[in-house]
């Protein structure tokens, strides 16, 4: 679904800690001020009440913008579900998957004049345990890469410091047990280095979940890693920009709408980039749940 708004009053989310959050902060305020849009700035420096306080000052809104990565759009994606403002993002973190998903310009000033000119695009939201995702959802692996990648790292080496700590997590890594219940009840039992449930396309910098997968389909696509050796992830790493992993025999992929992950300790989980949640988990997706500003 797509439509457009014009927009007049935008509730401002911006993480300064991002890589280029500060500097992407001034050309979209002087963007902003030439069409006319006011912004009202949103204290982020406490997650967790940041929902409630986006809800109390949204009456007289038109939209919500958030400056940053993914993990300061997935800290607005409640907001957005509860108000139904419409969700404008100026990429100015380090991956910006949610970005290449949706075909944002990656330059702050032309995805201001993106989020100005108030195109919109209706797409889905991934949920685990009660904490929603727009990208993926991830244990293992993916977890020991963020423990890895400190915010410093980050924001003095970008995409490079992102390798470094794969490497890093790559040596630490161990395959655990898991059973993966499928919406239709069949449970199946695993041995995997990680599973990753995604709900957009792109994630951990441009890798793509799935070569199909689609932000708006109503689908969520899986894939689990099931090498018997961790050497062997390096024979596919050029598949993984594509999507194309699950062609290996040893990668399980699934789609559907409804899954359950156990494992037999509780295990955490990779929100959209954040350490937020652990196994066991239920793994859903809310189709069309909001409003992206897209070109």
């Amino acid at each position: 679904m797509t439509g457009s708004i014009t927009p007049r009053r935008a509730l401002l989310v911006a993480n300064p800690g991002s890589r280029r959050g500060t500097a992407a902060l001034s050309p979209v305020e002087s963007i902003f001020a030439e069409r006319g849009i006011e912004l009202v700035p949103i204290d982020t420096a406490d997650r967790e009440t940041l929902t409630d306080r986006l809800c109390e000052r949204a009456a007289g809104a038109d939209l919500i913008v958030a400056v940053g990565g993914d993990g300061t759009a997935n800290s607005v994606a409640a907001a957005t579900c509860r108000t139904g403002l419409p969700l404008g993002l100026i990429p100015a973190g380090t991956a910006n998957d949610l970005a290449r998903t949706l075909g944002l310009p990656l330059d702050a000033t032309e995805a201001a004049h993106v989020i100005a000119a108030g195109r919109l695009k209706t797409i889905d939201l991934g949920d685990v345990n009660g904490t929603f995702f727009f990208n993926v959802a991830s244990l293992g692996l993916s977890v020991k890469l963020a423990d890895k990648l400190s915010g410093v790292s980050k924001k003095r080496w970008g995409r490079l410091g992102y390798l470094w700590a794969l490497l890093r997590a790559l040596a630490e890594a161990r395959p655990f047990h898991a059973a993966i219940t499928g919406e239709d009840g069949h449970t199946i039992l695993v041995k995997t280095l990680q599973i990753a449930v995604g709900n957009g396309r792109h994630y951990g910098g441009g890798m793509v979940v799935e070569q199909d997968a689609n932000i708006s389909d109503g689908q969520l696509d899986l894939y689990s890693l099931e090498f018997k050796a961790v050497w062997k992830l390096l024979t596919i790493a050029g598949s993984f920009p594509a999507g194309r992993h699950g062609l290996n025999p040893e990668v399980r992929t699934l789609r559907g709408r409804r899954f359950e992950i156990a494992t037999r300790r509780a295990r955490p989980i990779n929100i959209d980039g954040e350490v937020l949640g652990t196994t066991p988990a239920i793994f859903t997706v809310h189709p069309a749940a909001i409003r992206m500003i897209v070109p």
